[in-house]
C-alpha cells in the first residue's frame, strides 16, 4: 500500500470537525493540573496509563515538540513544568485549545499547523524530545514521520511515540458476532480505509465527518524507526480501559516506544 502524498484540506476539515465534538481530547487541562505541574507534580500520557517518569525525566529547559498531539492537554502541562514547548498538528481548532490554555494560565508555547510528515517549519536539531501520542493512524505511510522526527531532533534526542496494536485492524466490526464473543478476520496489515473498507461504509464514515484510518505494520511502526536512525531503548504495552472492540479484551491495544537519535 502506498498512497503517496494525500490532499491535506479534506483531512484537516475532518480533524476540525472532531475538535468540535465533546471528546476527552477536546477538554484542555484545568488550572489545578497546571498549578501542580508548576510545582513539579505532573504526568503525561502516551497511552491510557501515565508515562513512566524515567521515560521523559526532568523537562526543565528542554525543547519539546508535541507532534500530532494538540487539544490543550499535553503541551500546557509540559510548558508549566518548565519545558520550551512547540505543539504541531493538522487541526487549527485543536491547536486553538492549546493556545487558549496557554493564554488562560500565562504559559509560553508555540502552536504550529501542518502535516506530521513534513516538519520543514523546523530546522535540523531543533528539539531535544519529540512526543508523539497515537495519531499516525491518520497518515497512509508512517515512515516519513520517523524520518522527519530524526531530522528535527538533536544528537542524543529522544522520540517517545505510541500507536495502536496492528492486530486491532484485522477483524471485521460485526456486532452480531461480537455478541457471541466471536471475531472474524477480514483485513490484512497494512490496513487502509481507502483500500479495504467497502465503498458504502467508507462513504458513511466520511458523511459523519470521520477521517480515514490506516493500520500500519510493526515493520513500519518499529522497524521504520530503526531504519530512520533511531535505537529503540524502551517498549511498553497498555490495555484499553474501556474496550470498544472485542479483541481489546484479550490483548493490549496500545504500544509505545522510547527511541534515541544516535547519528
Amino acid at each position: 500500500m502506498n498512497h503517496g502524498t494525500v490532499v491535506i484540506d479534506h483531512p484537516r476539515t475532518l480533524c476540525d470537525l472532531h475538535a468540535q465534538r465533546e471528546t476527552p481530547t477536546t477538554h484542555p487541562v484545568d488550572a489545578g493540573t497546571i498549578a501542580a505541574a508548576r510545582s513539579g507534580r505532573w504526568q503525561v500520557h502516551l497511552t491510557p496509563r501515565a508515562l513512566p517518569l524515567d521515560w521523559l525525566g526532568d523537562v526543565r529547559g528542554r525543547r519539546i515538540l508535541c507532534l500530532g498531539s494538540s487539544g490543550g492537554q499535553l503541551a500546557p502541562v509540559l510548558a508549566a513544568a518548565g519545558a520550551e514547548v512547540t505543539v504541531f498538528d493538522l487541526s487549527e481548532q485543536h491547536l486553538a485549545l492549546d493556545r487558549a490554555a496557554a493564554a488562560r494560565e500565562g504559559l509560553r508555547l508555540q502552536a504550529v499547523q501542518g502535516d506530521m510528515r513534513d516538519l520543514q517549519a523546523f530546522g535540523h536539531g531543533s528539539f531535544d524530545v519529540v512526543l508523539h501520542p497515537v495519531s499516525n493512524l491518520f497518515v497512509p505511510d508512517v515512515r516519513p514521520v520517523w524520518a522527519e522526527c530524526h531530522r528535527v531532533l538533536a544528537r542524543d534526542g529522544v522520540l517517545l511515540a505510541s500507536f495502536f496494536n496492528p492486530v486491532l485492524f484485522v477483524a471485521a466490526h460485526d456486532p452480531q458476532l461480537a455478541e457471541q464473543g466471536l471475531m472474524r478476520p477480514r483485513y490484512a496489515i497494512p490496513y487502509s480505509d481507502l483500500d479495504d473498507l467497502p465503498v458504502d461504509e467508507r462513504q458513511a464514515r466520511q458523511a459523519r465527518g470521520e477521517p480515514m484510518i490506516y493500520g500500519h505494520s510493526l515493520g513500519d511502526l518499529i522497524g521504520g524507526q530503526l531504519d530512520a536512525g533511531f535505537v529503540v531503548e524502551r517498549f511498553m504495552e497498555d490495555w484499553q480501559p474501556r474496550p470498544q472492540v472485542l479483541i481489546e479484551r484479550y490483548l493490549p491495544a496500545f504500544l509505545a516506544t522510547r527511541a534515541r537519535r544516535i547519528g
